[in-house]
């Protein structure tokens, strides 16, 4: 019986192919690790190179150039272009050439599946569309949910309008989190299957390297003129409304009012944009803010080293990746509420606290909460290091990997039941 497993023919990898905007520092790593399934052929189609030649980031409002690589480790082509002009939007880029590419040649077959990132773009429709004439299924991730941002009546009747449609095109969706997949059930109910692909970070480059940055600690307080000893409040975002640093600015100012110069937590401010002039005047006068400019993937884990507390006081935030870099560096961390990310890593009073967007008493509060002592702030880190362990790149492989197999219908290896139910992500979100 050994001989004969062993002369059976190894069945053939299913051809994933992945059809996203642009290159994205995310996302870099998790491709790498996609590839290195031996039975998931990856091929991803860019539609841009904008983010590997440097570009001007409108939300940070600098030229950026990212330290990561964003290109090695797996198959890549980008498609042919008709538009790019080095932004991301429902027009752009804009491409052709996918269908081709899908179809195979004589030499190359064609693709078994087809991933998408995100609906809202004609080279997102136009992949999808592709795939759907030439028969392949087609696996759908996207950051939205249900309340990240008002909509009038008129436009939530021709999202649900669009949704009927784009239903019948779709295979299977792969939530980042407990608020994305609520949002794929209140508009495609259970006629799509949904298969967790949570929106994780490389946790171990954050982890190792926010570790080893204690070395250089003394030079980055040096350079920041920070008292070693003190409290360290960070900030790391685009400079830009939503984010809402103001909030923070405004809470550290209550914060520190009546405390002795001596026991006053330092705000460090990570990151460039449109508001940075008018935070900057808003800080005027707060002796322990910094403002520290765009700092590259690279640079961050020393910033994460440098914190007592991670801040992100958001309103419709998608996701906040920043959150799950921060908890990896035992960071305890402060959300608002309307963080998508809250959910799924932030319990209020364990990894850190929440509080509801735009009340600047409440995050003074909060802050308060999280720094009344150093011990608690540490057990806050430990604890948030802990969960976002368990959000990962594996667990990430595992949703993929199930949702090829219900879409395929090829029999791949079956994900260990036990190691499953470490993660709390139903299928349906629960």
């Amino acid at each position: 019986m050994h001989s004969a497993n062993k002369n059976r023919p190894m069945p053939q990898p299913i051809r994933l192919a992945y059809l996203v905007s642009h290159p994205i520092q995310y996302q870099a790593p998790l491709l790498r690790r996609i590839a290195q399934e031996p039975d998931v052929d990856l091929t991803v189609f860019f539609g841009s190179n904008f983010s590997v030649r440097g570009y001007k980031d409108e939300g940070f409002g600098v030229g950026v150039q990212w330290d990561v690589p964003l290109l090695e480790g797996y198959r890549h082509d980008f498609l042919p272009v008709l538009r790019d002009p080095g932004t991301v939007s429902a027009t752009s880029p804009l491409n052709h050439g996918i269908l081709r590419r899908l179809a195979g040649t004589g030499e190359v077959p064609a693709f078994d599946a087809l991933w998408v990132h995100g609906y809202a773009s004609a080279n997102a429709m136009h992949g999808i569309l592709a795939a759907r004439a030439l028969g392949i299924p087609v696996l759908l991730r996207a950051e939205s949910w249900w309340n990240d941002r008002p909509r009038s009546p008129r436009k939530l009747a021709a999202k649900r309008m669009f949704f009927r449609g784009l239903r019948e095109m779709i295979d299977a969706v792969l939530p980042i989190g407990t608020r994305n997949s609520e949002y794929w059930t209140r508009y495609f109910g259970n006629a799509v299957p949904q298969f967790p692909m949570p929106y994780a970070v490389d946790n171990g480059f954050f982890e190792r390297n926010s570790a080893a940055a204690a070395v250089r600690r003394p030079e980055l307080l040096r350079q920041l003129h920070l008292e070693p000893g003190r409290a360290v409040i960070l900030f790391a975002s685009k400079l830009q409304p939503r984010k809402r640093c103001a909030d923070l600015i405004e809470a550290y100012r209550l914060l520190v009012a009546n405390q002795e110069r001596s026991s006053v937590p330092y705000l460090a401010i990570v990151g460039d944009g449109e508001q940075r002039a008018a935070l900057e005047q808003q800080a005027a006068g707060l002796d322990g803010v910094r403002f520290c400019g765009f700092q590259n993937q690279t640079e961050m884990p020393r910033y994460f080293d440098l914190a007592t507390v991670f801040v992100l006081p958001s309103e419709h935030e998608p996701w906040g990746l920043v959150v799950n870099e921060a908890m990896n560096a035992g960071c305890a961390v402060i959300v608002s509420e309307e963080v998508g990310c809250q959910p799924d890593l932030v319990t209020d009073g364990v990894e850190g606290c929440v509080f509801r967007a735009g009340d600047t008493l409440g995050l003074a509060d909060t802050l308060l909460r999280v720094l009344h002592s150093r011990e608690a702030a540490a057990e806050m880190g430990r604890r948030a290091r802990e969960r976002v362990r368990r959000w990962d790149f594996e667990q990430d492989v595992r949703g993929l990997r199930q949702a090829l197999a219900w879409a395929v219908r090829r029999p791949m290896p079956e994900t260990d039941v036990a190691e499953r139910a470490r993660y709390p992500l139903s299928r349906n979100g629960a």
